[in-house]
Order: C-alpha cells, then sequence, then structure tokens
C-alpha cells in the first residue's frame, strides 16, 4: 500500500574542489539537508552539475543517504536525483534506490517530489514498505 510523507527540509552545498577540472562548466558538491515533518532525518551526498551557456539551462545528478525516521519506522535509504532546466523550466525525478533500505525501513520503494514556496524547500513523498 503507498503511503504519502510531506514536510520541509534545509541544505546547504557546499563546492568541492577538483584538482584535474574536466571544464570549467562541471562542478561537484557536497550536500547536508535536515527533514523535518513525517521524515525527521539528515541527508548527506555528492552532486554533479553541468552549466550551459545558455541562461537557465544547467543539469545536476546526485545520490544522497537519508537516515531517521520516516513515520516513525528508523533506518536510512538512498535518493537518486535527475534534474534539469531548461531555459527556465525545471525537470526533477527524484527515485528510492531499489534495496537501499535499512532497518525498519528496508524494502522502501518510492519516489519523492520537491517543490519550493516562499524560498523555502518541500517534499512530497510517496513511498512503499513491507508489512
Amino acid at each position: 500500500m503507498t503511503q504519502q510523507a510531506t514536510g520541509s527540509f534545509e541544505v546547504a552545498m557546499k563546492p568541492l574542489s577538483t584538482e584535474d577540472p574536466i571544464d570549467a562548466a562541471l562542478g561537484r558538491m557536497t550536500l547536508d539537508k535536515q527533514y523535518a515533518g513525517d521524515l525527521v532525518a539528515t541527508g548527506k551526498g555528492t552532486m554533479l552539475t553541468a552549466m550551459t551557456q545558455t541562461k537557465g539551462s544547467a543539469g545536476y545528478v546526485a545520490i544522497e543517504r537519508v537516515t531517521g525516521s520516516l513515520h516513525g519506522r528508523t533506518g536510512s535509504f538512498v535518493l537518486q536525483h535527475s534534474g534539469t532546466m531548461n531555459r527556465g523550466v525545471p525537470q526533477l525525478l527524484v527515485s528510492i534506490v531499489p534495496d537501499s533500505g535499512t532497518e525498519a525501513l528496508a524494502g522502501i520503494s518510492g519516489h519523492v517530489t520537491i517543490r519550493m514556496a516562499d524560498g523555502k524547500h518541500f517534499y512530497d513523498m510517496e513511498y512503499s514498505l513491507p508489512s
């Protein structure tokens, strides 16, 4: 049975330097997140970015381990992000990596929708867990 979780999160991103950059338009950052609401957790991950010469067009991928409590069940799982911005129009897919759940979150599957309002980040999560 699919369940819903909603809440907010704060994110801090820090650029990582590369000793041998492939291209100045490519970047790498760390992610540090604090989730609140139905998911009370921290997220730690790495993001790869690609900027273009066209204003408002870019892409990113990221892997993030989320550790905490989801509706009272503790453990961790991994999120896989894939996003593009096409001249200001965003498209984002955030999926729970299959078989990445641990402890009481083992077997979790689903996806996350991220939205912004008034400069704040919010998440809407659809997920399933075994009984």
